[in-house]
């Protein structure tokens, strides 16, 4: 069917490809396989995917790589990373490069299904546009349009982040709270001042401001 949700995997492994590709065909998902870097990259700027499942350690150009490549070029497709580096700071380094979601291998098959398919949820909603200072921020395509100076593609993460601050724009975040709230699946309370810096880089340092000795508010992104 025309309405199904199609899924991007990309896996070296042929056998464990096509377990992906069976289980996630079970399930009711259209599922492209890409067995290296290349082939997933041009897949992914070829056609539209409602989700990526991607290994890490790939021939050609490696999974995380792959990633940043398809962000610079405005795929905000949500990934999740499935790989055998899966240590903290493996899936923080994955998730500051652009992934929404990291999986350690081996992986419990309900696990995987389930963040599957929590990425579809968050991903379907395509109408809400929150208002920024200076602009607005469509939470669906993670589009920030900015009055008078174009428009910036974001992550996933980076768009909850900054729509999280700007639901409550006079409200200052503790790095404790963000954590809680935006970054629940990190391990390290730094992975916060990482994204603060990302979204300064995309929008501008004031996007976000300090508040010394307090957290984190809302700034003029424009």
């Amino acid at each position: 069917m025309d309405d199904e949700p199609c899924v991007l995997v990309v896996e070296d492994d042929a056998a464990l490809a096509a377990m992906l590709a069976d289980l996630l065909g079970g399930e009711g998902y259209e599922v492209v396989v890409a067995g290296d870097g290349q082939r997933a990259l041009h897949e992914g700027l070829s056609r539209h995917f409602d989700v990526i499942v991607m290994d890490r350690g790939l021939p050609a150009i490696e999974g995380l790589d792959v990633l940043e490549r398809l962000r610079r070029k405005g795929v905000a497709t949500p990934a999740l990373i499935l790989s055998a580096l899966s240590n903290p700071a493996d899936r923080v380094e994955g998730l500051n490069r652009g992934a929404e979601d990291y999986l350690g291998k081996p992986f419990d098959i309900d696990e995987l299904l389930a963040r599957v398919r929590s990425l579809l949820r968050r991903h379907s909603d395509t109408s809400a546009l929150v208002r920024v200072p200076g602009g607005s921020l469509d939470v669906g395509t993670r589009m920030v349009t900015l009055d008078g100076l174009g428009m910036v593609v974001l992550s996933e993460r980076e768009s909850e982040f900054l729509e999280h601050l700007a639901r409550r724009p006079q409200q200052v975040f503790t790095r404790e709270g963000l954590l809680e709230s935006v970054f629940a699946d990190a391990d390290d309370s730094g992975v916060v001042d990482t994204y603060v810096h990302y979204l300064r880089k995309k929008l501008g340092r004031a996007c976000v401001l300090t508040v010394r000795g307090r957290g984190y508010v809302l700034g003029p992104l424009a």
